[in-house]
């Protein structure tokens, strides 16, 4: 049998970790805007304060699982589509 091995999440900002409300607003925000905004602008557009720390551990969590990708001009692309998985499963995705 072969061992998988899984990418550990190593974020690179430990000087604050995220309550999971937090993370969901963040996650929220950045679905909205998704690339129109540069990440400090939608940093400063938050609903609630986040230290800065913080908002760029999520960003490392959220681009680590998947759900965005960092732009080389500092915007957001988001990625994750739940809806056109089940989607592609119904038409015999298989996912491992």
């Amino acid at each position: 049998m072969g061992e998988t091995s899984f990418l550990r999440f190593k974020p690179k900002n430990l000087g604050r970790y995220p309550r999971l409300d937090t993370v969901l607003m963040v996650e929220r925000e950045l679905f909205r805007y998704r690339s129109d905004l540069t990440v400090t602008d939608i940093w400063r557009n938050l609903p609630k304060k986040v230290m800065w720390t913080t908002f760029t551990t999520i960003l490392d969590y959220l681009e680590y699982s998947g759900k965005i990708h960092l732009e080389d001009d500092r915007t957001v692309s988001w990625l994750w589509n739940p809806g056109k998985i089940a989607e592609l499963k119904k038409k015999g995705l298989v996912i491992r």
